[in-house]
């Protein structure tokens, strides 16, 4: 992963959930709908990120959902302050932290959370979306004979591989910007000549001159980059609300 991972902008606006517990994990729950939820998966700046609760609470309101947005980092955080800092920028070690929080030890808890939604409380429809290192988890959420989720969406996937890609039986979205160093042109390709082939519903949004992490990273008071994320937040509005409630 590269270090534009660790850079973004603070939207305005404060967050309109509630922090819990479900099962070991610390959640932030925003909305009302009983049977149907959508799983976030953050990316490096974790669950506490205000953009990312935010975010959540307009895919509560818009797509009519439950939205969970638990911490699966084990309750180590990463803040925008601390990458604003040149010293502590360049102290934090982005690839040990990745090393604390691989796919062997996180994704069976990302797992677990997402089974428990449906077993456990009660959800007859489940979405999940990923961003940045959540891009991953999410293609295993989805991935075929796993019946874990009904659908999945990802914003500039990290850590993404091709056998991940090639194992989705769900409905996907992607979202991807033009200059991506983690979902590479090649991924992107690869994407779009493999996934069509799944007898899966699939939404390719391609967002053109936008970099990684512009859907939940963004500067809102660049135009472009505004637009570019607000037109990735009422994409995956649509996806949830087309796959959640009309299927």
């Amino acid at each position: 992963m590269s270090q534009c991972c660790v850079s973004g902008f603070k939207w305005n606006g404060e967050p309109e959930g509630k922090v819990t517990k479900l099962g070991k994990n610390d959640v932030y729950v925003t909305g009302t709908n009983n049977e149907v939820a959508i799983l976030m998966v953050h990316d490096v700046y974790g669950w506490t990120l205000p953009n990312a609760r935010l975010l959540a609470d307009h895919y509560a309101k818009e797509a009519d959902a439950t939205v969970f947005l638990p911490d699966f980092f084990g309750g180590e955080i990463v803040t925008p302050k601390m990458m604003e800092d040149p010293k502590k920028r360049e102290a934090f070690d982005l690839m040990a932290f990745i090393g604390r929080n691989n796919k062997e030890k996180r994704f069976p808890e990302i797992s677990e959370f997402a089974k428990a939604l449906k077993t456990e409380h009660g959800f007859k429809k489940l979405g999940a979306i990923g961003f940045c290192y959540g891009g991953w988890a999410v293609f295993q959420l989805g991935a075929k004979g796993k019946n874990l989720v009904d659908c999945i969406s990802t914003a500039h996937p990290s850590l993404l591989k091709k056998e991940e890609i090639d194992a989705i039986g769900v409905p996907v979205q992607i979202m991807a910007p033009e200059h991506d160093q983690q979902f590479t042109p090649e991924l992107k390709a690869h994407a779009n000549s493999v996934i069509p082939s799944l007898n899966v519903e699939y939404d390719y949004q391609y967002f053109p001159g936008l970099t990684h992490g512009f859907s939940i990273r963004c500067d809102p008071s660049d135009p472009k980059q505004k637009n570019g994320m607000e037109r990735a937040k009422n994409a995956a509005v649509a996806w949830f609300a087309q796959i959640l409630h009309l299927h």
